[in-house]
């Protein structure tokens, strides 16, 4: 019975250490940034690391399922609203369009 009793104390414990973190994380982001300085260079290579892993994840969802290509309709749509974006297209366009093109093809049988 006591092992009843100690599972939502454990789980209010973890989930305690997990805010607590995440408050912390980000906290350390302002307070912290006018006391570090980073090298330009080491600057340009952080900015270049975020597109390209920006880049990886739109490659990734939007070409695969499950590790297996997901068809033409998935890619459509993150093709369309990639350019839509591109274009600064307002945000719930850019989604609905995206969505819209995918759904549309997948209706006509397109995988």
């Amino acid at each position: 019975m006591t092992d009843m009793m100690a599972a939502p104390a454990l789980l209010m414990g973890a989930i305690a250490v997990l805010a607590v973190g995440t408050f912390a994380f980000r906290f350390a982001g302002p307070a912290l940034r006018s006391k570090i300085t980073f090298p330009p260079r080491a600057t340009r290579l952080l900015e270049t690391a975020s597109v390209v892993l920006l880049a990886a994840l739109v490659v990734t969802s939007g070409l695969t399922e499950g590790g297996v290509f997901a068809g033409i309709a998935r890619p459509a749509g993150v093709l369309v609203g990639g350019v839509l974006a591109w274009r600064k297209a307002p945000f719930a366009v850019v989604i609905l369009a995206a969505a819209a093109t995918a759904a549309v093809l997948r209706l006509l049988g397109v995988p």
